[in-house]
């Protein structure tokens, strides 16, 4: 007796994979078929993870005035012949560096308790720098900068909390002053605004990032300001810069690469949160540890080192400043101690939103009305 059998169903049994030449076969691949995430959702479910027990109730606010636009301040460049300040002036804007100063030695100084009044007192500022910001809950944009008759730019679009570093450096007449990590260039600008300092070293490690730098400042400064006994420029990794000399400068500012937290907020391209740059990430606290060490044994003793992020993260703020002068004791010999910027934070406390209860250095939080930052600095003095 013999049985037919339905060809349909004896196909339907057979792994095709037999007698399918090795070459022609297709393994379908996990990356192509994975749902795609981007860089800037991959950084808010991050950032709501760490920052929401970092901060606790603050976050809702912050976390949403990371994702609004973001306020700017208009840095003055004092070797334009503009008269730019009158027009700024009267469009509502107001020099906060100017006011503070003014709140510390005048009328507004009466409404501040007596012992911060007694602080605010120690708060040494260079008044050459003139930065002007639109009223709090105020969004205004800045018109473009225009040139003037020489062809210098009459004033610097920044953040304006970007400000506060260079101001709380108090860079003194005559002093010598290494800008470890440059670029992109709006500090190494405001830092040549206060018209104080003898000698200025540029560094950065990029080489696509100096050249952007230098055409910055050729914007805004003379030509006599650029000479080599005045200014210079090196693209080297600042984590080694012990190879080219220690003990050397009076101040020294370290405005180490961070999340940038708002950036990858809102960019796709160039974004740390970017799969291929993962390794990057992981590393960063390592990164800035060994940058920070390099501004100690770079500054001289009795000298000054101002410490930057732009991120909320503590792990890349408290816990590298921490690390770095633990070991800056233990392997090199080098003693610093942190100094206290609360009458710092009580002079400009109108302008900016600072974080509460910080037990190293000084963080910027963005505020709806003051929508500035995130930035954090603290601020070291080498000892030994």
């Amino acid at each position: 007796m013999t049985f037919r059998v339905n060809p349909r169903l004896l196909y339907k049994n057979i792994d095709l994979l037999r007698f399918t030449q090795k070459r022609y076969r297709v393994k379908t691949k996990w990356a192509a078929t994975r749902p795609k995430v981007s860089s800037h959702d991959l950084a808010l479910q991050n950032f709501d993870v760490t920052y929401s027990m970092q901060f606790g109730e603050l976050w809702p606010s912050v976390r949403v005035s990371l994702l609004s636009e973001q306020k700017y301040g208009a840095l003055i460049n004092n070797f334009s012949g503009d008269d730019t300040v009158s027009q700024l002036q009267s469009l509502g804007c107001r020099d906060f560096v100017a006011s503070s100063l003014d709140m510390e030695s005048g009328e507004a100084a009466q409404s501040i308790s007596d012992d911060t009044c007694i602080h605010l007192s120690k708060v040494s500022i260079t008044p050459n720098l003139r930065c002007f910001v639109f009223p709090k809950g105020d969004t205004s944009r800045f018109k473009a900068a225009r040139q003037d008759s020489y062809g210098c730019l009459s004033y610097y679009l920044m953040d304006a909390a970007s400000v506060l570093p260079v101001l709380a450096l108090n860079v003194q007449k005559g002093e010598s002053v290494l800008d470890l990590c440059a670029a992109p260039g709006g500090k190494t600008l405001a830092l040549l605004q206060t018209q104080t300092i003898r000698f200025l070293w540029v560094n950065d490690w990029s080489v696509s990032r100096m050249s952007r730098l230098q055409r910055t400042l050729l914007s805004y400064l003379p030509d006599q300001l650029c000479s080599e006994d005045k200014l210079h420029f090196t693209c080297f990794d600042g984590r080694k810069w012990q190879e080219l000399g220690e003990n050397t400068f009076d101040k020294v500012l370290v405005d180490v690469p961070c999340t940038t937290d708002r950036h990858s907020l809102v960019e796709e391209s160039n974004n740390i949160f970017s799969r291929s740059r993962t390794k990057e990430r992981q590393n960063l606290p390592l990164c800035q540890t060994q940058l920070l060490l390099s501004g100690l044994q770079a500054v001289r003793k009795g000298g000054e080192v101002v410490y930057s992020t732009c991120t909320l993260s503590q792990l890349q703020n408290q816990c590298v400043v921490e690390q770095a002068m633990k070991v800056a004791e233990q392997e090199l010999g080098i003693c610093s101690e942190v100094i206290d910027l609360e009458p710092f934070t009580s002079l400009f406390k109108d302008t900016f939103n600072f974080a509460p209860d910080m037990n190293v250095g000084v963080m910027v939080l963005p505020h709806l009305t003051a929508n500035f930052g995130p930035m954090y600095f603290c601020k070291l003095r080498r000892l030994t």
